[in-house]
């Protein structure tokens, strides 16, 4: 194994967790840039109000992007480990 074959897959291991946390992370910063305009329209400053409406706007991607995560998951695994006896031989 060669280091660029290495690095090719640290490249796609790096790549398949940035399109797996991307949706809950952009609902994440969404819903927290909302929730932070509220406040300072309101000028409500309390630290634990961004909690819940994130916890529930994460919730509610994993619940829509849940099974295309899987399946991305289940695809680069197959991929990994199908490319095995390359990789050695």
């Amino acid at each position: 194994m060669t280091p660029g074959t290495v690095m090719e897959i640290g490249r796609q291991a790096i790549e398949a967790a940035l399109m797996l946390s991307a949706p809950l992370l952009l609902a994440a910063l969404v819903v927290g840039l909302i929730i932070s305009i509220f406040q300072a329209a309101t000028q409500i400053n309390e630290a634990t109000l961004q909690f819940v409406p994130k916890l529930v706007a994460i919730f509610l991607v994993l619940i829509l992007f849940g099974p295309w995560m899987l399946q991305y998951m289940v695809d680069y695994i197959q991929r990994l480990f199908g490319s095995i006896p390359q990789l050695i031989g």
